[in-house]
Protein backbone atom coordinates (compact mmCIF):
# COMPACT_ATOMS: atom_id res chain seq x y z
CA UNK A 1 0.00 0.00 0.00
CA UNK A 2 1.42 3.08 -0.74
CA UNK A 3 2.23 6.07 1.56
CA UNK A 4 -0.60 8.62 2.22
CA UNK A 5 0.78 11.55 3.54
CA UNK A 6 -2.10 13.51 4.01
CA UNK A 7 -3.70 10.47 6.30
CA UNK A 8 -0.34 10.13 7.96
CA UNK A 9 -0.82 14.16 9.24
CA UNK A 10 -4.29 13.39 9.91
CA UNK A 11 -3.76 10.32 12.10
CA UNK A 12 -1.09 12.98 14.14
CA UNK A 13 -3.33 15.50 14.37
CA UNK A 14 -6.53 13.81 15.60
CA UNK A 15 -5.21 10.92 17.71
CA UNK A 16 -6.63 7.83 17.72
CA UNK A 17 -9.15 6.62 15.48
CA UNK A 18 -12.60 5.54 16.54
CA UNK A 19 -13.53 2.20 15.18
CA UNK A 20 -16.77 2.16 13.67
CA UNK A 21 -18.87 -1.07 12.45
CA UNK A 22 -21.17 -0.04 10.00
CA UNK A 23 -23.38 -1.58 7.66
CA UNK A 24 -27.26 -2.10 6.75
CA UNK A 25 -29.74 -2.94 9.68
CA UNK A 26 -29.60 -6.61 10.14
CA UNK A 27 -26.62 -7.26 8.25
CA UNK A 28 -24.47 -8.54 11.21
CA UNK A 29 -23.24 -5.04 13.43
CA UNK A 30 -24.20 -6.32 16.51
CA UNK A 31 -22.30 -9.87 15.92
CA UNK A 32 -19.27 -7.38 14.88
CA UNK A 33 -19.34 -5.24 17.69
CA UNK A 34 -19.57 -8.77 20.04
CA UNK A 35 -16.44 -9.81 18.08
CA UNK A 36 -14.61 -6.61 18.87
CA UNK A 37 -15.90 -6.67 22.73
CA UNK A 38 -14.42 -10.70 22.87
CA UNK A 39 -11.13 -9.12 21.24
CA UNK A 40 -10.43 -7.04 23.60
CA UNK A 41 -11.68 -3.07 22.17
CA UNK A 42 -13.84 -1.42 24.45
CA UNK A 43 -17.42 -1.02 23.12
CA UNK A 44 -19.76 2.42 23.25
CA UNK A 45 -23.37 1.07 24.25
CA UNK A 46 -25.21 2.57 26.70
CA UNK A 47 -27.34 -0.31 27.07
CA UNK A 48 -30.99 0.77 26.46
CA UNK A 49 -31.49 -1.05 23.98
CA UNK A 50 -31.85 -5.18 25.12
CA UNK A 51 -31.16 -8.14 24.11
CA UNK A 52 -34.56 -10.39 22.72
CA UNK A 53 -35.47 -12.60 20.06
CA UNK A 54 -33.87 -11.12 17.21
CA UNK A 55 -30.48 -10.04 18.41
CA UNK A 56 -30.12 -13.09 21.41
CA UNK A 57 -26.52 -11.58 22.17
CA UNK A 58 -27.69 -7.84 22.32
CA UNK A 59 -27.73 -4.66 20.19
CA UNK A 60 -24.56 -3.03 21.27
CA UNK A 61 -25.94 0.32 20.55
CA UNK A 62 -25.86 3.98 22.23
CA UNK A 63 -29.18 6.40 21.48
CA UNK A 64 -27.04 9.21 20.85
CA UNK A 65 -25.82 8.05 17.83
CA UNK A 66 -29.92 8.09 15.90
CA UNK A 67 -28.87 12.39 16.70
CA UNK A 68 -26.00 12.59 14.34
CA UNK A 69 -27.79 13.79 11.47
CA UNK A 70 -29.92 16.14 13.74
CA UNK A 71 -27.02 17.91 15.71
CA UNK A 72 -24.36 20.21 15.29
CA UNK A 73 -23.26 18.71 18.78
CA UNK A 74 -20.93 15.89 18.08
CA UNK A 75 -18.03 15.95 20.47
CA UNK A 76 -19.23 13.09 22.54
CA UNK A 77 -17.37 11.47 19.69
CA UNK A 78 -14.19 12.39 20.79
CA UNK A 79 -14.86 10.45 23.57
CA UNK A 80 -14.90 7.35 21.51
CA UNK A 81 -11.43 7.44 20.12
CA UNK A 82 -9.89 4.34 20.60
CA UNK A 83 -13.39 2.64 21.25
CA UNK A 84 -16.03 0.74 18.88
CA UNK A 85 -19.29 2.28 18.60
CA UNK A 86 -21.82 1.26 15.82
CA UNK A 87 -23.14 3.37 14.05
CA UNK A 88 -25.58 2.90 10.64
CA UNK A 89 -24.31 3.48 7.19
CA UNK A 90 -27.19 6.28 6.33
CA UNK A 91 -25.87 7.91 9.00
CA UNK A 92 -22.06 7.57 8.30
CA UNK A 93 -22.54 11.03 6.15
CA UNK A 94 -23.00 12.87 9.29
CA UNK A 95 -19.28 12.05 11.11
CA UNK A 96 -17.63 14.77 11.49
CA UNK A 97 -14.12 15.24 9.63
CA UNK A 98 -12.11 16.39 13.09
CA UNK A 99 -11.53 12.61 14.04
CA UNK A 100 -9.88 9.17 12.01
CA UNK A 101 -12.80 6.37 11.82
CA UNK A 102 -11.36 2.81 11.32
CA UNK A 103 -14.66 1.58 9.38
CA UNK A 104 -15.64 -1.88 9.56
CA UNK A 105 -18.62 -2.12 6.87
CA UNK A 106 -20.65 -5.23 7.42
CA UNK A 107 -21.83 -6.59 3.74
CA UNK A 108 -24.24 -9.00 3.93
CA UNK A 109 -26.95 -10.29 0.82
CA UNK A 110 -29.50 -8.11 0.37
CA UNK A 111 -32.19 -10.87 0.04
CA UNK A 112 -31.17 -11.99 3.34
CA UNK A 113 -31.09 -8.65 4.81
CA UNK A 114 -34.49 -7.88 3.85
CA UNK A 115 -35.99 -11.04 5.31
CA UNK A 116 -34.07 -10.63 8.38
CA UNK A 117 -35.88 -7.14 8.58
CA UNK A 118 -39.37 -8.67 7.80
CA UNK A 119 -39.17 -11.01 10.48
CA UNK A 120 -38.00 -8.35 13.05
CA UNK A 121 -41.22 -5.95 12.38
CA UNK A 122 -43.28 -9.13 12.68
CA UNK A 123 -41.63 -9.98 15.99
CA UNK A 124 -42.46 -6.17 16.81
CA UNK A 125 -45.89 -6.37 15.44
CA UNK A 126 -45.35 -3.68 12.40
CA UNK A 127 -46.27 -3.86 9.09
CA UNK A 128 -44.08 -4.41 6.02
CA UNK A 129 -45.19 -2.44 3.38
CA UNK A 130 -41.60 -2.25 1.27
CA UNK A 131 -41.55 -4.71 -1.83
CA UNK A 132 -38.42 -6.25 -1.73
CA UNK A 133 -37.55 -5.60 -5.35
CA UNK A 134 -37.75 -2.00 -4.87
CA UNK A 135 -36.05 -2.37 -1.42
CA UNK A 136 -33.11 -3.86 -3.22
CA UNK A 137 -32.92 -1.16 -5.48
CA UNK A 138 -33.18 1.23 -3.17
CA UNK A 139 -30.57 -0.56 -0.73
CA UNK A 140 -28.21 -1.26 -3.88
CA UNK A 141 -27.79 2.74 -4.85
CA UNK A 142 -27.49 3.64 -1.24
CA UNK A 143 -24.36 1.21 -1.04
CA UNK A 144 -23.12 2.18 -4.02
CA UNK A 145 -22.84 5.79 -2.85
CA UNK A 146 -22.08 5.09 1.08
CA UNK A 147 -18.98 2.51 -0.48
CA UNK A 148 -17.91 5.51 -2.84
CA UNK A 149 -17.71 8.16 0.36
CA UNK A 150 -15.58 5.80 1.98
CA UNK A 151 -13.03 5.65 -0.61
CA UNK A 152 -12.43 9.09 -1.04
CA UNK A 153 -12.78 11.25 2.29
CA UNK A 154 -9.35 11.18 4.22
CA UNK A 155 -10.70 10.49 7.52
CA UNK A 156 -12.02 7.05 6.80
CA UNK A 157 -10.07 3.73 6.63
CA UNK A 158 -12.37 0.57 5.78
CA UNK A 159 -12.51 -3.06 5.62
CA UNK A 160 -15.47 -4.89 4.17
CA UNK A 161 -16.37 -7.70 6.14
CA UNK A 162 -18.39 -10.32 4.49
CA UNK A 163 -21.35 -11.30 6.92
CA UNK A 164 -22.16 -15.21 5.78
CA UNK A 165 -17.79 -16.09 5.68
CA UNK A 166 -17.95 -13.81 9.27
CA UNK A 167 -20.04 -16.78 10.40
CA UNK A 168 -18.49 -19.83 8.67
CA UNK A 169 -14.56 -18.81 8.75
CA UNK A 170 -14.68 -16.54 12.14
CA UNK A 171 -10.63 -17.30 12.80
CA UNK A 172 -10.30 -16.03 9.07
CA UNK A 173 -12.32 -13.24 9.56
CA UNK A 174 -10.96 -12.09 13.46
CA UNK A 175 -7.84 -12.06 12.41
CA UNK A 176 -8.18 -9.81 9.21
CA UNK A 177 -10.22 -7.28 11.72
CA UNK A 178 -7.36 -7.22 14.34
CA UNK A 179 -4.64 -6.61 11.30
CA UNK A 180 -6.69 -3.70 9.95
CA UNK A 181 -7.03 -2.65 13.55
CA UNK A 182 -3.75 -2.76 14.44
CA UNK A 183 -2.88 -6.19 15.31
CA UNK A 184 -2.75 -7.35 19.26
CA UNK A 185 -6.18 -8.10 19.12
CA UNK A 186 -7.71 -12.04 20.82
CA UNK A 187 -8.57 -13.52 17.72
CA UNK A 188 -9.46 -16.93 19.11
CA UNK A 189 -11.93 -14.94 21.33
CA UNK A 190 -13.49 -13.23 18.49
CA UNK A 191 -13.52 -16.22 16.60
CA UNK A 192 -15.66 -18.31 19.90
CA UNK A 193 -18.42 -15.80 20.10
CA UNK A 194 -19.49 -16.02 17.10
CA UNK A 195 -22.88 -18.86 16.76
CA UNK A 196 -23.73 -19.96 13.43
CA UNK A 197 -26.67 -21.09 14.93
CA UNK A 198 -28.30 -17.47 14.87
CA UNK A 199 -27.86 -17.39 11.26
CA UNK A 200 -31.41 -17.94 10.49
CA UNK A 201 -32.03 -16.22 7.45
CA UNK A 202 -29.90 -17.66 4.73
CA UNK A 203 -30.23 -17.28 0.71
Amino acid sequence: MAFDLGKFVRRARYGRPIVVVSGLPRSGTSMAMKMLDAGGIEVVTDGQRTADDDNPKGYFEDERVKDLGRTQNRSWLRETRGRAVKIISFLLKDLPADNNYRVLFMERSLAEVLASQTKMLDHLGEENESEDERMKDVYTDHLRQVKFMLSYRRHFDTLVVEHRRAVTEPEVVARGISDFLGGGLNVEAMAAVVDPSLYRNRV
